[in-house]
């Protein structure tokens, strides 16, 4: 069900990820950005982007990349999206629990993610059952459309027993 993900996985996702940054709640991504600009920042620029599908539809997706470079290479970075019509069923928790293990076998120690919407409380649940810990706030970092300037958090698990 998870897979590396295609250009073609991306035009059929393509759909779900315009409507998930036209809606401005979750990602800090240019809401009038293209398929193409987003298929470069979600495909090309990571080290690796996979898809969930089921039925030959595809429902979610991850990337995975370096949080940075040289001294803190050792940290990776995730960013996930799934369609409204799979919302509730499991799938982002089998997409980290996935994108953890990916991590591990590129030789990451740990994984962060820098800005999580204080408001995505299903998201920021679910990381916490995960287990990452909140290690910072961004106040007013975020200009929900409908909530006005909510903070952001930073959220980090170390992945290895080391």
């Amino acid at each position: 069900m998870i897979r590396a993900m295609t250009h073609a996985d991306f035009s059929a996702f393509w759909p779900t990820f315009q409507r998930i940054i036209q809606a401005q709640e979750t990602y800090a991504f240019d809401p009038d950005m293209d398929e193409s600009s987003a298929y470069s920042l979600w495909c090309e620029a990571p080290l690796k982007s996979f898809v969930y599908e089921e039925q030959g539809q595809v429902l979610a997706s991850y990337y995975l990349k370096a949080n940075a470079m040289g001294p803190s290479s050792h940290i990776c970075n995730c960013g996930y999206m799934v369609s409204p019509l799979a919302a509730g069923k499991g799938i982002a928790r089998q997409l980290c629990e996935h994108s953890q293990d990916i991590a591990r076998a590129l030789g990451f120690k740990a994984m962060q993610f820098n800005s999580v919407v204080s408001t995505n409380t299903v998201a920021v649940s679910l990381w916490q059952k995960l287990g990452y810990e909140v290690i910072g706030t961004i106040p007013k970092a975020y200009n929900h459309p409908k909530l006005g300037y909510v903070d952001s958090l930073i959220m980090y698990k170390w992945l290895n027993d080391e």
